[in-house]
């Protein structure tokens, strides 16, 4: 079974990115898991607390799946034209001690939704120096920007939009099969 790491850059619960993950873990393909992480209890990296007490154990958690997984799934939002800061932050402090590692050559992509009309595309190529630096293997067969994305999702975050949620299988399919 090959595994995916899922994560979301919004700490909301019903969130359209936390939405579009859970959503892309129901719609995962056969022989095929994504396991939803979460950066919620991450803190703002700060080296002097990781200098005393090493890195915090929801980082820990985060680098023991990342290692684990056979891919990685960002799923961002896209704030003021950018990456999330606590989103980013959460990779930063993944990258740390041994963490750095574990993005070498791993298989990562990049999805979101936004309530905007052009999706999420500034924060995706936002993404991509980072992913660069990290020296992941970045899948680009295809791209996901959810745009306009307030009218497919019910009041408590799930993605109820059809033409999306086939997007996404066929998107999450793609990713599936490179690993």
């Amino acid at each position: 079974m090959k595994t995916v790491l899922g994560l979301s850059g919004s700490l909301r619960k019903a969130s359209f990115n936390a939405g579009l993950l859970r959503a892309a873990a129901e719609l995962a393909p056969d022989g095929t898991r994504i396991d939803i992480g979460s950066i919620a209890d991450v803190p703002l990296f700060n080296a002097d607390v990781e200098a005393a007490e090493g890195l915090p154990p929801a980082v820990q958690t985060l680098q023991d799946q990342l290692r684990s997984a056979d891919g990685l799934l960002l799923v961002t939002p896209e704030y003021n034209n950018g990456i999330p800061g606590v989103f980013k932050n959460a990779i930063d402090w993944m990258s740390r001690g041994d963490g750095l590692k574990l993005f070498v050559g791993k298989p990562v992509t990049v999805i979101g939704a936004s309530p905007g009309g052009f999706g999420t595309i500034l924060a995706q190529n936002h993404w991509l120096p980072v992913l660069r630096t990290l020296k992941c293997d970045l899948w680009t067969e295809s791209r996901l920007m959810v745009s306009r994305a307030g009218g497919l999702y019910d009041d408590a975050g799930n993605l109820t939009d059809d033409k999306t949620r086939d997007m996404l299988g066929d998107y999450i399919k793609g990713f599936a099969a490179s690993l």
